[in-house]
Parts: structure tokens; sequence; C-alpha cells
């Protein structure tokens, strides 16, 4: 089974500021949304507190350290391990699980993942929470796809995807 990572990455590592994104870019939505439909989805409990609220068509899965964490319509465990385990059980007939955030799941979820879909956005921008650095050398670019800044999205961005190879 792939263990995906999702996310938009500004030039400088940024993925948000104050618990949300910096930026405005629907053409990413659209992607985002096409892309985990119908998969299971792995957050941390913040990530959650950003959306507001479970995401549509997927299972929520939701780490937190906080035992008594409670929400309406998610998964809570406490550990990657149990939430990849969660996942598996949750959709027998998917093939993929996608993580979503934040920058410490990411970074918990990096060295097992199998993809990654980065939006690379062609600007550096202000922020407090970045994607985890990682080894370019163990991931091979399989394609990439441009889009020009326009009148719905202010900047540039390149929708790419890494697949691992060591």
């Amino acid at each position: 089974m792939k263990i995906s990572l999702i996310s938009a990455v500004a030039d400088n590592g940024v993925i948000g500021l104050n618990n949300d994104m910096p930026w405005h870019l629907p053409d990413d939505f659209a992607f985002f949304k096409r892309k985990t439909s119908h998969h299971p989805i792995i957050m941390g409990r913040k990530s959650l507190e950003a959306l507001g609220k479970p995401l549509p068509n997927r299972t929520n899965i939701i780490i937190t350290r906080n035992p008594n964490f409670t929400a309406q319509g998610v998964r809570v465990v406490h550990t990657l391990d149990d939430a990849i385990d969660k996942a598996r059980k949750a959709d027998r007939a998917t093939d993929e699980i996608f993580v979503i955030g934040g920058a410490e799941i990411y970074a918990m979820a990096l060295p097992i993942a199998t993809t990654l879909y980065l939006t690379e956005i062609h600007q550096a921008f202000e922020g407090d929470t970045y994607f985890p650095e990682f080894d370019k050398s163990e991931w091979q670019e399989v394609s990439r796809r441009p889009h020009s800044a326009d009148e719905r999205h202010a900047v540039a961005f390149d929708f790419v995807e890494y697949e691992r190879v060591s």
C-alpha cells in the first residue's frame, strides 16, 4: 500500500502561517480534493482544527498526544503506526493512504512514505510551519505539471510527484 504525503510548499519550505496557508490557490485545492477523495487521510489535531471539520468522502484519522481528545466524524489515534493500521482497516479497497499534515506528522511519516505529491509554489512566503527537509537523491521526479499565475492564482506553481527510489 502506498503511503503518500501531499502538501503545497513555498520556495522557502513554508507550508503554513498561524494555522492557515498564506496563499490561495484554487487549482491546488481541486488537485488535493481529486487525489485524496475516497482514500484514508491522516493528519494532526492542529490540522483538523485549521480545517474546522473532517473532510468529506474520506476516512479522517487524527493523531494527537492528548489522550482525552475527541471530535465528531474522525478516528483518533496517538501514534503514526496506529494511524496507518486504522487507515488500512478502514478502507481495504484503497491502495493509497494520504498524510495531509501538519509539519510534525509529515516529519514522522516521511521516512516511510513511498510518494510525495508537492505543489511547489514559486515564491517564498512568511510562515511558522515548514515541510520537513528531505534528501532529493532518495526520490525520483515522475511528473511535473506547471501552472502559471493567472487571475485566480497570484503565483506560479508546479504539481510535482516524486516516488522513493531508495
